[in-house]
């Protein structure tokens, strides 16, 4: 059965790394939902959030796969309990909706924020998960939405083991 499955991949930063990585899924005909990329809490180590819907079995093997590839330290699957995770999203409207009350009602309701005012057009920020950004995206349309970017997820294990201490064991070895 498939399921959203949230595959965390730590490496080494180098040049051409995101592109292995992708491969990966590619050969294995797995289409990726979204993908982010961010220096991790260990100086020089780099990690991948990567989101996709299979079945465990699948998730499993891209795992065996990806610590296969020179400059992956160690990949991790987890399934939506085990994470919490977020998304940004950025909505830019027509500045002749400010003076419109109703704007801001629907700003407040979604506790979203405005990062911008311009002549012509305003920024506004939501954070949450994929539905509650687009519910907003839904809601902010009327008001002249000019153009809208969600980010890929960023997430963190609730498991309590420090990725520092997997590389303490890999060092062992």
């Amino acid at each position: 059965m498939k399921k959203t499955f949230t595959i965390s991949v730590f490496t080494e930063n180098s040049i051409g790394m995101m592109n292995r990585v992708t491969i990966i899924f590619t050969r294995r005909h797995l289409n990726i939902d979204s993908i982010t990329a961010s220096e991790s809490e260990v100086k020089g180590v780099f990690r991948y959030t990567i989101v996709l819907r299979t079945t465990k079995e699948q998730a499993d093997k891209v795992i065996g796969q990806l610590e296969k590839l020179i400059d992956v330290l160690k990949a991790f699957v987890h399934e939506e309990s085990e994470i919490v995770h977020q998304e940004i999203a950025l909505y830019k409207i027509k500045t002749n909706a400010v003076a419109n009350t109703d704007l801001e009602q629907v700003v407040r309701r979604h506790h979203a924020r405005i990062l911008t005012v311009d002549s012509q057009f305003m920024v506004i920020e939501k954070t949450g998960h994929a539905p509650e950004t687009q519910l907003l995206f839904q809601h902010l349309k009327p008001f002249g939405l000019l153009e809208f970017v969600r980010s890929g997820r960023v997430a963190i294990t609730k498991p309590m083991k420090a990725f520092s201490t997997y590389l303490e064991e890999l060092k062992a070895l």
